[in-house]
């Protein structure tokens, strides 16, 4: 339950108190500051409150945007502000200084500021074309009153439920319509959790239907991919549309989408095994997981080193905003980082009309290149910007090395070092350049590759043993994140035991999901995974040299054995700690996306 709070008398003939009720608030009237102060008293500490000017005018959506939306502490527009529990106590601090104010003062407007000189953040939202005023007299009111009828605020709130930038396939050929199956969605009271869970599990309806290896089969998968990512949009407009955003919500839409496509490339390598060709394309489902996860850690990456740097400018980036300006461009460029609609689309596409090793072949490819585009131009990005980075931003790239037990003492005997000598990443590539040097050589189950995996273990000790603060310190996440993955396949795929590269897939997807945790508990402002289950699960190296250890020791159906046991139990490691922490009540909130789609 919420509380408003109206201040002061409203005109006769208000729809003020309707709108409000409307929006779920229970509606109490102050007619002065004192009567507010006291109506505030009254209201319960755990509900959120909103105080809003009896004369306000405008649209019921500038004042859903600011009194309901629950990712901030406080909001306010002209005429009206809310305060959730947390930020109580400063609002009744700030009326208490506001009491003897003369009477027909704006209370809401006198108030924000007060709020934000006690350390509470106030939103104001974006109101656009949208009216949010309190009018000085009556020929104010009556143009104001003009102007909000004027613009048809359903109309814009459907506009602004779409992401404000978003692929090309996904702004042409899909939100046109999904807005108004959001919009359905909200009227029939389903929440965006239950449409991104109806989207999970279409998904895996599509995987299973191209699990069955006939072209009906593949058809259907295809049709039920697309109208998986349909809903996976939906459930972000929906969000918007009827500002329901939530900490379970966050977490369900940043995994789940990583699920899906990952469990119908599965699908794919066991439809084309029990086809008619028995064709088996386990390696090229592991490779294509591979190159995406590795392609998100370099976004990932490049994002937090850069996320609060200081002279963060560069010709490279003052280009790309020149291009910015030339409309074409700016989708070619969208659509070449081959972003989740394109990519869903195509995957549909070629699924319906070819066989899994083809979508597999166009999809390395594709993906290949996109991977080559996106990091080329971060590196010139990072090489010619003059940037400051913080410790905040290396701190967040030391979480997302994954760093474990055998590469701490190396980190802390090269920290003893003196500075000067290789970079960063330098000693990652190195570390990682003779971790696959090993495993080129000598593919076959032995003890080279545990060499090279010991070996890498200390290269990457030393790599994180100061601070990332270089230029391109960032690359750092994602060759370890190339080195373990490619290591797994490398190692499952000559293996020669049956179900080697399934049980692979597995643990790559277990470890996967932890680093895309560590992600979003990073961007919700939590900090990464607690160091015991990193430590716990051994840190990228220990994995490594885990993985190499047990494919010398075991060969052939022991290797399938030690990997299903390794991805088992990591997966219920992983799992169980993110669920607790994304289910508890203090997770916090990832704010709505709205950069470029994954």
């Amino acid at each position: 339950m919420s509380t408003a709070i109206l201040t002061g008398l409203p005109p006769v003939g208000s729809s003020l108190e309707d709108d409000l009720r409307s929006l779920g608030f229970d509606v109490r009237a102050a007619a002065d500051a004192a009567g507010t102060a006291a109506a505030l008293a009254a209201v319960p500490a755990a509900e959120r409150v909103a105080l809003v000017d009896a004369r306000f005018v405008g649209h019921l959506h500038a004042l859903r945007l600011a009194l309901t939306d629950p990712r901030f502490p406080a909001a306010a527009v002209e005429g009206a502000l809310t305060a959730q529990p947390e930020a109580r106590g400063a609002l009744t601090r700030a009326l208490a200084a506001v009491t003897d104010a003369e009477p027909g003062v704006n209370l809401p407007d006198a108030l924000a500021p007060r709020l934000e000189a006690d350390g509470v953040g106030v939103h104001r939202p974006d109101l656009g074309v949208l009216v949010a005023t309190v009018p000085a007299d009556a020929d104010v009111r009556a143009k104001a009153e003009g102007d909000v009828a004027a613009v048809d605020d359903e109309a814009v709130r459907l506009r602004t439920a779409v992401k404000s930038r978003d692929g090309f396939f996904t702004t042409y050929c899909v939100s046109p319509y999904s807005r108004y199956l959001a919009r359905w969605c909200a009227r029939r009271g389903f929440t965006p959790n239950q449409v991104t869970t109806a989207s999970l599990l279409t998904a895996l309806i599509a995987a299973g239907c191209a699990a069955t290896g006939t072209r009906p089969g593949f058809v259907a998968a295809g049709v039920l991919l697309i109208f998986s990512f349909v809903l996976d949009c939906t459930d972000g407009q929906l969000a918007r549309y009827s500002l329901q955003y939530s900490t379970l919500g966050a977490w369900l839409d940043a995994t789940f989408d990583r699920a899906k496509e990952y469990a119908y490339y599965a699908g794919l390598a066991i439809g084309a095994a029990h086809g008619g060709g028995n064709d088996d394309v386990w390696a090229l489902a592991l490779g294509a997981m591979v190159l995406q996860t590795c392609r998100h850690v370099v976004d990932f990456s490049f994002n937090e080193a850069n996320h609060d740097a200081t002279a963060n400018t560069s010709p490279t980036a003052a280009l790309s905003d020149k291009l910015d300006s030339v409309g074409w461009t700016v989708w070619a460029r969208r659509m070449i980082v081959l972003p989740i609609g394109e990519r869903w689309a195509l995957i549909a596409v070629l699924t319906a009309f070819t066989t899994p090793r083809i979508v597999f072949y166009v999809l390395l490819a594709g993906c290949a290149l996109a991977a080559c585009y996106t990091t080329a131009g971060r590196v010139l990005r990072s090489l010619t910007r003059k940037a400051h980075r913080t410790d905040r931003a290396a701190r967040a790239l030391a979480d997302l090395a994954d760093s474990g037990p055998i590469a701490e003492p190396a980190a802390k005997a090269a920290a003893r070092r003196p500075g000067g000598g290789a970079t960063a990443p330098v000693l990652a590539l190195t570390g990682a350049g003779l971790l696959l040097v090993q495993l080129w050589w000598h593919p076959e189950p032995g003890w080279w590759p545990v060499l090279g995996a010991g070996l890498y273990a200390l290269f990457a000790g030393a790599a994180v043993a100061r601070p990332l603060k270089g230029p391109l310190d960032w690359l750092v996440p994602p060759v370890f994140r190339a080195a373990e993955y490619l290591t797994i396949l490398v190692l499952a795929a000559h293996s020669g035991g049956s179900g080697a590269l399934p049980a692979a897939f597995g643990l790559v997807a277990a470890v996967a999901y932890h680093h895309y945790d560590t992600v979003y508990r990073i961007r919700g402002g939590s900090g990464a995974p607690p160091h015991w289950l990193v430590r716990a699960i051994g840190g990228h190296e220990g994995r490594v040299l885990a993985v190499t250890i047990a494919a010398a020791l075991w060969h052939n159906q022991g290797f399938t054995i030690a990997l299903t046991a390794l991805a088992a139990a990591l997966a219920l490691a992983v799992l169980s700690e993110s669920i607790r922490f994304w289910v508890s009540s203090g997770a916090p909130a990832v704010h709505d996306e709205t950069g470029e789609p994954a």
